[in-house]
């Protein structure tokens, strides 16, 4: 019953109704309108210059561009052999459950399309408000074009917000026709994930010099595994007597027919110490691959599926060659081939773009982040656990010109355990900047990645990475080291002009590491051996892991003192005392960025836009 001190119901007149029944029926006339005007019509693929194979087979290529002024991403997907539909979406690491989708379907008959959502348990939901907005529909010879267009962020819970670093796409093709949405199975799909940087920089390339030659280090026609992962190692050399040059520029090579198989590449170039490196081709874990090939680690290049052509800018170029730099390099290729093709041959590489015109500054490559040592460890069964490394005032204070340096590109890196990766600039106690950050790490998506503005850092500036890992699926801790199943939390950041600073990392002071060592002995009761001849790891390995012990190692690593590792290029310190050094102390941290919610031209129906694409057949 109606209060009769409250005003009547105010319900919309007939009129406003109408008025919102001509407005959804407009929506659907000019997409309607839109799929039918565009159909036979071949995309142009300037119109969508990143492009990446979704599957294995190549069967679905997902191409797309970015607007930063509208704050969205525009997708064409190729289906070259469409049966009764697909999934396409994101999601935190590339799960099915809680994943945010545009999903095209058939009931036999008639097509649809609509903006989704999955829950916990892999049931799908039609979305409340659609945000994936289709554009378009294309048949072609190759197959059907499908655009659609995604806004960063939509401020809809139920959807994943686009933002800077690693983005897992995830894909499922439908066998068979199905009644609605409601009724796809996702665990019946075949389906898989790709990993990609969405939001690619908006950088203007440079020009390039007219005597600009070209190199290519590519894998010598090799038999890729018929195994799901291999990582195929192959030694290349400069010609004798190579002068000095600049790379000022590189992109990968990619063997016809396996794009979908080669996952990422790198070149390495080796110490210099060394005289000469033996020749090799083969995987890279092999015991037949030659010690050596170990001290082969300095980057040179790094590309990963989906990227582009890496440019330097203008007034920078990486040097190689000379007095002083080795002539052996080093090509790793990363063959992912889960489908277990045999007898796939692949001659793919890097081609390198390099002039013997110097530009004004040398690049250089600075470490930061942590030492490679187990004096930092994770403890098992850890959702997100954090680590920090820091490169302090006193380093940069000593190393650094007066000028500073300029930070252009960075590339992330942890082990197995990794899921997010971040950099922060700090002046004065102030975070000032993000050098880089990547909060849906993959380590198995790694590549230098072009930052979207130049990053200045001076003389008393700190640069802090901290890393945070799941150990979820472990029985023992995660000591640092080189090991795969050990752990490493670095930023290789590309500058110039080059210093004499190349590693600016730092590691617990182990004094107070045994001091926790001890602590935990007496709380515990446990016989822990302390004696001197016990390695780290295996100290860390007999702990108990207790709330009490995890919580005292999380907060000896927030205000311990530090092992300081400021060095140059030829490993050595610089001059200065760098043990037992104090915490940057941060006064100001930088606010978490919000999202930024689109205006919303009015609620759109929660409903599937019907397409026109004929009667399906498997």
């Amino acid at each position: 019953m109606q209060n009769s001190g409250s005003k009547p119901c105010s319900c919309p007149s007939l009129k406003l109704r109408e008025v919102a029944s001509m407005y959804f029926t407009m929506v659907a006339a000019f997409l309607v309108i839109l799929v039918v005007a565009l159909q036979g019509s071949a995309p142009r693929q300037s119109d969508f210059p990143y492009k990446v194979p979704l599957d294995p087979q190549g069967l679905l290529e997902l191409s797309w561009n970015v607007s930063y002024p509208e704050q969205a991403v525009h997708f064409q997907l190729l289906i070259r052999e469409l049966q009764f539909g697909l999934l396409f979406g994101m999601s935190d690491r590339g799960e099915f459950e809680n994943a945010d989708l545009a999903v095209l379907w058939s009931d036999g008959h008639n097509s649809y399309f609509g903006d989704a959502w999955s829950d916990a348990k892999g049931q799908l939901h039609m979305d409340s408000q659609q945000d994936y907005q289709l554009l378009g529909a294309r048949r072609a010879p190759e197959g059907l074009y499908l655009l659609f267009r995604r806004a960063f962020s939509t401020c809809d819970p139920k959807d994943y917000l686009i933002e800077d670093g690693t983005v897992h796409l995830i894909y499922g093709i439908l066998e068979k026709p199905v009644r609605s949405l409601q009724a796809i199975n996702i665990s019946a799909l075949h389906g898989g994930l790709q990993r990609v940087q969405l939001l690619k920089p908006n950088i203007s390339i440079p020009q390039l010099p007219s005597d600009m030659k070209t190199m290519e280090i590519t894998a010598p026609d090799v038999v890729i595994p018929s195994q799901e992962t291999t990582y195929w190692c192959y030694m290349a050399e400069l010609p004798e007597g190579f002068p000095k040059h600049h790379i000022i520029m590189y992109e990968p090579v990619v063997t016809a027919g396996n794009e979908a198989l080669v996952h990422h590449m790198e070149v390495f170039q080796c110490a210099a110490q060394f005289d000469s490196f033996p020749h090799y081709s083969g995987p890279c874990d092999s015991k037949m691959k030659p010690d050596r090939l170990n001290y082969c680690r300095h980057v040179l290049a790094a590309w990963a599926m989906g990227a582009q052509a890496f440019y330097y800018p203008e007034e920078a170029g990486l040097a190689f060659g000379g007095p002083g730099s080795s002539r052996y390099l080093r090509l790793e290729i990363h063959y992912h081939n889960p489908l277990v093709f045999k007898g796939r041959r692949d001659s793919s590489g890097i081609r390198l773009y390099y002039t013997a015109t110097l530009r004004p500054y040398d690049a250089g490559i600075m470490e930061l982040g942590l030492v490679y040592t187990p004096v930092m460890a994770i403890p098992p069964g850890e959702d997100n656990f954090i680590l920090t490394g820091y490169c302090t005032d006193k380093c940069t204070q000593l190393a650094l010109p007066a000028a500073g340096i300029r930070i252009f590109a960075s590339q992330l890196h942890t082990h197995l355990a990794g899921r997010k990766v971040v950099t922060v600039l700090s002046r004065e106690g102030r975070e000032r900047q993000v050098v880089n950050a990547d909060r849906h790490y993959s380590p198995h998506f790694q590549e230098i990645r072009m930052l979207k503005e130049v990053v200045a850092v001076f003389p008393g500036d700190e640069l802090i990475t901290t890393c945070t890992y799941n150990t979820e699926d472990r029985s023992r801790a995660t000591v640092g080291g080189f090991g795969i199943l050990e752990e490493m939390c670095v930023n290789y950041v590309h500058y110039y002009p080059q210093t004499q600073l190349e590693l600016c990392k730092s590691a617990v002071d182990p004094g107070y590491l045994h001091r926790y060592f001890n602590l935990v002995n007496r709380f515990n009761d446990e016989e822990i051996c302390m004696c001197p001849q016990v390695s780290v790891p295996q100290q860390f390995y007999s702990i108990p892991w207790n709330t009490f012990n995890r919580d005292v190692l999380k907060s000896l690593y927030s205000f311990a003192p530090i092992s300081m590792h400021c060095n140059k290029s030829s490993a050595v310190r610089f001059p200065g005392e760098w043990e037992k050094q104090p915490l940057p102390s941060i006064t100001e941290r930088l606010r978490e960025p919000g999202p930024r919610c689109p205006p919303a031209p009015g609620a759109q129906p929660a409903a599937p836009v019907p397409l026109n694409l004929g009667r399906l057949r498997r």
